[in-house]
């Protein structure tokens, strides 16, 4: 038998969304924002040489700087004020997360409630101001390094592009805030998944150009379009896909009635770490090819050469270390967001437990036995999304601007959002039915 929730959510239609308009506020609003977010991009920074600079991006938009262009939407590539993004509040989240593990004291903050996680967000927030600071500060430097890219090298120059990079990075985190609160979807997601999506017309077009021209036939083309529309399904079915434990409660009195005891279920996704270890795993493979941007190769060890050349994109060392490192992060920043122990608690402490285990650390180890299970299936699954496309670049030669990485962000945030839509959709519905009652019930008492 359906619930009410899922039978309104199988009516629900385009006549039910042009009647809810806050619903219709909310998007309109969010579309506003990330089209301020756009605009923000192509605003280029103060005291640089934009010739100069897009020559030396061409050299080093291989590396870390590349992916990073791809976050940003393409402002790091014109070097605007929005060059730094968002993501240097996505590295303070995830330090402050790794630090409410290890630090009793914040552990115990994120167990007070919604007061607690207004201080740890506060706290993520100065790691965000500290993070872009010694960032902007390190791109000014490594700007003043490279000749004739910075007109006026000095000080002043340095102040001024920590300032302009830092205040674009407070704002985009503020925009996010703004979007997450009054409009539809998680706004620093979206505001990635903006970034993402607006260099897709331009990858779409060099490709079509490469067919046109002969250098990739017809046939390959829609090979890899029919391809993509299957990881992605793939994508969307592994994203949705759940272990749910079952969890019973015991019957409970009330006054002189004996109620039935209730069960519910305790949903584990398959891909709890997200798109967190295909992006570390990237930052830290592209580390040491970016570094080697900045020097002269023809002074490295022979040593140093042959390692840099076996972790160049395609080869055999790359892909292994690519897998391990994804794998790894996968488990590791599992460990971190999701404590079985705490959970099995806050089941022992409302009554609720497993049947066939006992209330408390057997609870604990039988979750941890089950998420450790589905765990190993979802990093097989996102190691080999993030690994096709390297595969495909290098057999093919073809350039993909969808990396794995990329398509699960791209996909992950379009699955949240439609599902808020959903539930923002269901929630007038609610709205609407309880109008009616009342109206019926008016009618009968007069």
């Amino acid at each position: 038998m359906a619930s009410a929730a899922e039978q309104l959510a199988s009516n629900l239609n385009f006549a039910a969304f042009a009647k809810a308009e806050d619903l219709k506020r909310r998007i309109w609003f969010t579309i506003g924002a990330l089209l301020v977010y756009r605009l923000g991009t192509y605003i280029p920074m103060p005291g640089i040489n934009p010739t100069a600079f897009a020559q030396a991006f061409q050299q080093q938009s291989g590396g870390v700087l590349g992916m990073f262009n791809m976050f940003a939407g393409g402002a790091v590539e014109r070097m605007a004020i929005f060059a730094l993004g968002i993501m240097p509040y996505i590295s303070a989240s995830i330090i402050v997360q790794l630090m409410t593990s290890v630090i009793p004291s914040l552990e115990a903050l994120k167990k007070e409630g919604e007061q607690g996680r207004k201080v740890i967000n506060q706290y993520t927030r100065y790691g965000t101001v500290l993070l872009a600071t010694v960032q902007a500060y390190g791109i000014a430097v490594g700007l003043e390094a490279v000749a004739n890219l910075v007109i006026e090298p000095g000080w002043f120059f340095r102040i001024s592009t920590v300032i302009t990079l830092l205040g674009g990075t407070m704002f985009l985190m503020w925009l996010g805030e703004q979007i997450t609160a009054r409009g539809i979807g998680n706004g620093i997601s979206l505001i990635i998944f903006a970034g993402i999506v607006a260099g897709l017309p331009r990858a779409l077009s060099g490709t079509l150009e490469l067919g046109r021209t002969g250098a990739l036939s017809t046939g390959l083309i829609l090979a890899i379009l029919v391809l993509a529309v299957v990881v992605i399904a793939v994508i969307v079915f592994f994203e949705r896909a759940q272990r749910r434990l079952l969890i019973q409660y015991p019957k409970r009195q009330v006054g002189n009635r004996m109620f039935q005891g209730d069960t519910s279920h305790l949903p584990l996704k398959l891909n709890t770490a997200g798109v967190i270890p295909p992006i570390f795993a990237s930052s830290l493979l592209l580390l040491p090819a970016t570094a080697a941007g900045f020097t002269d190769t023809t002074k490295l060890p022979s040593w140093a050469s042959s390692v840099l050349a076996a972790l160049g994109h395609g080869q055999p060392l790359y892909m292994l270390a690519y897998a391990s490192l994804i794998i790894f992060f996968c488990f590791f920043y599992t460990a971190i967001v999701f404590n079985p122990k705490d959970t099995a608690d806050q089941l022992k402490k409302h009554s609720g437990f497993i049947p066939g285990y006992r209330p408390g650390e057997r609870t604990a180890d039988y979750i941890d036995y089950v998420l450790t299970r589905i765990t190993v299936v979802g990093a097989i699954y996102i190691m080999l999304v993030c690994l096709l496309p390297e595969f495909l670049i290098s057999a093919t030669g073809v350039p993909f601007y969808l990396g794995g990485t990329s398509l699960l962000i791209v996909v992950s945030v379009t699955l949240d959002t439609v599902a808020q839509i959903q539930g923002h959709l269901i929630a007038h519905q609610y709205e609407g039915l309880i109008k009616k009652s009342k109206l019926r019930g008016g009618k009968r008492g007069r």
